[in-house]
């Protein structure tokens, strides 16, 4: 998955505006313009598609979680300069205050049956002997489930009908 695709998929997610993708890069103290984020939100075969780098991601996830979770005290963490998938998903864990049995009901939603033990290995650090890589598949899957609970929850919200 490309950044600009996760990005895609978080704002369609939880329906941010413009300015909602503006005001969550300011929490984590970095300025981007309309201009940027639309170049980032679009397909890949518009000629206006601008790559949305790591480090660019990485502050989006710092400020999803601010926004999320509230700023934490003293300065902020730096961004990271290499994202991986497994970094992408511990960032969207801590944003959603998601605990492992979330998860596991998250990604059953999305028909994605993974054990705890599974899971665990992708919160792990890199040395450890445990710790497995967060293969695209997992991450689109879980997206797909986050997407299904929080969308439907928006959706009900603003006075649709659930399917």
């Amino acid at each position: 998955m490309t950044n600009n695709d996760i990005l895609r998929r978080i704002r369609y997610i939880f329906d941010f505006s413009d300015s909602k993708m503006i005001t969550l890069f300011s929490l984590a103290d970095h300025q981007v313009t309309r201009k940027q984020i639309s170049a980032w939100l679009k397909k890949d075969d518009n000629p206006a598609y601008q790559n949305c780098s790591d480090t660019h991601l990485a502050i989006f996830l710092n400020g999803f979680i601010n926004d999320k979770r509230g700023k934490k005290e003293g300065p902020q963490s730096e961004p990271e300069q290499h994202l991986t998938n497994n970094i992408i998903f511990r960032k969207l864990k801590i944003a959603l205050n998601l605990k492992s049995e979330d998860i596991l009901k998250i990604m059953d939603i999305a028909d994605f049956r993974i054990s705890k033990h599974e899971l665990s290995a992708f919160f792990r650090k890199p040395g450890n002997s445990h710790y497995r890589d967060c293969k695209d598949q997992i991450l689109r899957n879980f997206l797909k489930g986050v997407q299904l609970k929080y969308r439907a929850n928006i959706k009900s919200k603003a006075g649709f009908k659930q399917k």
